[in-house]
């Protein structure tokens, strides 16, 4: 980077907020699972919209290419450099003020750079609860869950981000901040703007601020640990459970045997809850108002007319918060204790679930044979972990991928549920989206960022 433009940066945000030198730079341009990386010409961390708009500005007369970034726990490499032509990292980490709660409104008002765990704390605090929830949670900025449209494991109840949102506030990428920032649920006066920028990852401009819903925060919760024979059992399950529990029912998460069995030789201290050869487990998370007698008691009714019933084969219920807590940590540490595959965030139909599960197994043992499957996650949303094999399975990413992603497609799924495409999948994307649907992507890409500018290299 030429010095003339280093210290234009420095005079709009100081110099100590230009990063340059390769261990300064180093944590934001490889993701977290050291798949992508690549050089920038230095890390820029502006501390208020005017001073994203202004550096967006900048960049956009120099065309100088801006890659936002939050907390860099993507796994789609959508937050870091791609290499493919000069780039800036956008750090949007010190615009972390919770600018308002409106508790009588149920709204929030937040900065991008807020951690996610810090606004869930912050609604329990006036008594309110912030829904969206995921293993990062405790460092992904809230500004990247909404760029991705992040999922977690309380859409079953309460959808995805996009659904958490009421208004936003945007950098464009000619350095123009629109303020959409409306804590309206009714406002039918034209296009809805703000979900132009949700699950966008940072191709159309620069989200800084964001109006979130909350919602009541609940004084009682239940959690089991059930046995469940196989996917199609799990899935009748939940819809058991959603009859007799309705929309108490929070959280249904899926996990294979083999995800357990990989989370204990990862962590020995974590305790299995029924040890033995059950195939299938299932996490399920109630929660209400009133007290925590009144719902168990629902919990444990339809367990045992579950059981009963051999949509399940045994069932574990917390006692208490520390128990949820224990139950909870075998789910959230699953994605580390498997951290070398070839990973697939999926979604289908919740009917065609274990279908997808069967298929796909079926499909990869032809091309690569005792390859060890870990599938798990937000059955109760369609969404499936299918992860693949091990770290030497990555050279044929590309073939485990098609197998894979040809069967979601079949059933009339997503290759991306939760995670979005960055550079990952980028390229397959092609392949599985109707030429129509990426023609009018690339054409509000052009619209609103006719240099090519934000976030080169993911997505379209």
């Amino acid at each position: 980077m030429d010095a003339r433009l280093q210290s234009a940066f420095a005079a709009l945000i100081g110099e100590r907020n230009v990063l340059t030198a390769a261990p300064d730079t180093a944590p934001y341009t490889t993701d977290w699972r050291k798949q992508y990386s690549a050089g920038a010409l230095c890390v820029l961390r502006p501390a208020s919209t005017a001073e994203v708009a202004a550096l967006v500005g900048l960049c956009a007369r120099e065309g100088v290419a801006i890659v936002p970034q939050g907390g860099n726990t993507g796994l789609s490499g959508g937050s870091v450099p791609s290499g493919a032509r000069p780039e800036i990292v956008l750090s949007l980490s010190r615009l972390a003020r919770i600018r308002e709660i409106d508790a009588l409104n149920d709204t929030m008002t937040v900065e991008a750079g807020c951690v996610l765990a810090g606004i869930q704390r912050a609604a329990a605090q006036a008594g309110r609860l912030f829904p969206l929830s995921l293993a990062a949670e405790g460092s992904c900025q809230i500004g990247g869950n909404l760029s991705t449209n992040a999922g977690g494991v309380n859409v079953l109840r309460y959808g995805s981000a996009r659904e958490q949102v009421l208004g936003l506030e945007v950098v464009l990428p000619d350095g123009r901040v629109w303020n959409g920032l409306r804590a309206l649920r009714k406002d039918n006066t034209g296009y809805d703007l703000k979900q132009l920028f949700i699950g966008a990852e940072g191709t159309l401009g620069v989200i800084t601020a964001a109006v979130l819903k909350l919602h009541p925060g609940p004084s009682a919760s239940a959690t089991a640990w059930i046995a469940v024979p196989d996917p199609q059992r799990a899935v009748q399950l939940l819809a058991r459970l959603r009859q007799c529990c309705a929309d108490r029912l929070t959280a249904f998460e899926l996990l294979s045997r083999r995800c357990v069995d990989a989370v204990a030789a990862h962590r020995p201290a974590i305790r299995d809850p029924l040890p033995g050869h059950a195939a299938w487990y299932v996490l399920a998370e109630l929660a209400d108002g009133g007290d925590d007698a009144s719902l168990l008691h629902r919990l444990q009714q339809g367990l045992h007319d579950a059981i009963g019933s051999g949509l399940a084969a045994d069932a574990v219920v917390a006692k208490n918060k520390a128990e949820s807590a224990a139950l909870w940590a075998i789910r959230e540490t699953v994605p580390e204790a498997q951290f070398a595959n070839v990973k697939h965030d999926v979604s289908v139909p919740v009917s065609k679930v274990p279908e997808l599960i069967e298929r796909a197994g079926k499909a990869l043992e032809l091309v690569a044979p005792g390859a060890p499957i870990y599938a798990f996650g937000h059955i109760g949303d369609g969404n499936i972990h299918y992860n693949v094999g091990d770290q030497a399975l990555l050279a044929r990413r590309e073939q485990v991928n098609r197998v894979v992603y040809d069967v979601v497609a079949s059933l009339g799924g997503s290759i991306s549920a939760e995670h979005g495409l960055g550079q990952l999948k980028r390229e397959e994307i092609r392949r599985y989206k109707e030429p129509l649907e990426l023609e009018l992507m690339r054409t509000l890409k052009r619209a609103l960022d006719p240099q090519g500018l934000m976030n080169p290299g993911k997505v379209l």
